[in-house]
């Protein structure tokens, strides 16, 4: 059985860019348009891991995450920031709401199928 992967971003073009990366490396995905979406959207499916930006209107993607962590079902879901946001402040707030990964945009989608793999064997 594939993997589920959540693709969490307010660009329609980036989550298709992302989508046909992960597909084409075998992996189901469900997209949500930003944070608010994915809440909504993760009661109904669990997906093995999600793929998060990190600025989106309604709810950012730290929001988001630390969301996702409080909940006992998802607690364990690894979180991959992929977003255009580089700095050190950013990134140890990601790592304090519990996301493993940190990928900035450009990227190439190798890149992301490989960190994906490595966190969702």
């Amino acid at each position: 059985m594939s993997k589920t992967i959540m693709v969490v971003d307010d660009s329609g073009s980036f989550r298709t860019v992302v989508k046909l990366a992960l597909q084409k490396a075998g992996y189901a995905v469900i997209e949500a348009v930003d944070g608010q979406d994915a809440s909504e959207k993760i009661g109904s499916v669990k997906p093995n891991l999600i793929v998060c930006d990190v600025n989106m209107p309604r709810m950012d993607g730290l929001a988001f995450a630390r969301k996702v962590k409080e909940s006992p079902v998802h607690k364990f879901t690894p979180i991959i920031m992929l977003t255009t946001e580089s700095q050190d402040s950013k990134k140890a707030e990601g790592k304090a709401a519990g996301v493993r990964a940190w990928i900035t945009k450009p990227f190439q989608p190798s890149q992301l199928v490989d960190a994906v793999a490595r966190l969702c064997p």
